[in-house]
């Protein structure tokens, strides 16, 4: 991996990470595009740009994470447990399902469900419109609804949002609810890449690389977050949905 490779990857996951496209599906397309292949370099580079990622969360949430926000934390643990019961447990069927025709079907699938939610959903004035109101039921079948973003192309972001507009969220809560609950998602899937790679990670790895990919992630992804919730003050997630259609059938097209 160069220089050059290394700013658009960091792009692509800055970008996509939070917002209901699968971010994983972008990077295996942009990754093979550029013709990436993936070694102990990249897979040190991944982990370093979701590690940025993390970082970007921190600093866009820095007034939750406080000890006084004990009760929200405890929450975003429940609606984590689904993710990280399935996913330790079909660890080896998850990875299995990575294909271009399956990233290119739920990039499909997921847009129709997009389109479907929105045709139906009318916030009301009971709605949630505060993270930390979120009750702890509502909280668990965030996190079942997670659950199907181990399926390559769903989208973490895109499933727990729908899952949190679908208990009662407003489409502001139901992004922020999402994008907290990306902190312990991420920070589970770095150090468990952490741990499975040790040995391989980080050898014979330039460096600059990495740090060129980690300034670029943490940037545009802190600038992401913030412009997604500025989009959604006007806008609703039908233009994501028709763009998840649109992809996933050009993938199919091309591939």
């Amino acid at each position: 991996m160069d220089i050059f490779q290394s700013i658009i990857m960091g792009i692509v996951e800055g970008f996509t990470e939070f917002l209901p496209v699968s971010s994983t599906g972008h990077m295996i397309i942009v990754g093979d595009w550029l013709g990436v292949k993936q070694d102990s370099m990249v897979k040190a580079y991944e982990v370093i740009i979701q590690f940025a990622a993390i970082l970007a969360v921190v600093l866009n949430y820095k007034e939750k994470f406080s000890p006084k926000k004990i009760d929200l934390w405890m929450k975003l643990a429940v609606a984590f447990v689904p993710l990280g019961l399935v996913g330790f447990i079909f660890a080896k069927q998850v990875k299995a399902m990575f294909s271009v025709e399956i990233v290119a079907l739920m990039f499909i699938i997921g847009g129709i469900v997009f389109l479907v939610v929105e045709k139906f959903y009318t916030p009301k004035e009971h709605f949630i419109d505060d993270v930390e109101k979120v009750s702890y039921t509502q909280a668990l079948w965030i996190g079942i609804a997670q659950v199907f973003a181990l399926i390559p192309g769903t989208s973490r972001a895109g499933a727990s949002i729908i899952g949190a507009m679908l208990v009662g969220l407003t489409r502001k809560a139901s992004a922020e609810f999402s994008f907290l609950l990306a902190f312990p998602v991420m920070c589970a899937t770095t150090a468990y890449d952490l741990v499975k790679h040790r040995s391989e990670l980080f050898t014979d790895t330039n460096f600059a690389v990495l740090a060129v990919g980690f300034v670029v992630s943490f940037l545009v992804a802190y600038a992401t977050i913030k412009l997604f919730l500025k989009f959604l003050e006007t806008f609703t997630f039908v233009s994501f949905g028709i763009y998840r259609i649109l992809f996933g059938v050009a993938l199919l097209a091309f591939y």
